[in-house]
């Protein structure tokens, strides 16, 4: 269980897994959240999926334009995190969406 788990945040994920297309997912995270919110998310896993693919913090700079802290953090979070980025890379990894 998360440290950081509560109702209020039990409620959120509860309507994005509510949520059934992609067009579905753009409208609701363009209302909930800012657009630089939104392109930080993901940058992010962009940056996750690119260092799962053996992506170097050089290229990965140069293709993502995320700074080397938001790499370190990925890069943190995919070796040492709770495997949220490495659940949704494999899962789409297996449907063929990466």
């Amino acid at each position: 269980m998360s440290k950081l788990q509560n109702q209020e945040k039990d409620r959120l994920f509860q309507a994005i897994l509510s949520l059934r297309s992609v067009e579905e997912c753009y409208r609701f995270f363009e209302d909930a959240c800012t657009i630089k919110e939104l392109q930080e998310i993901a940058q992010r896993f962009d940056v996750a999926c690119r260092l799962e693919a053996g992506g170097n913090y050089k290229d990965v700079i140069k293709e993502t334009g995320a700074s080397s802290a938001t790499i370190s953090r990925v890069n943190k979070c995919l070796n040492y995190g709770n495997e949220g980025y490495r659940i949704v890379i494999d899962r789409l990894k297996e449907e063929g969406k990466l």
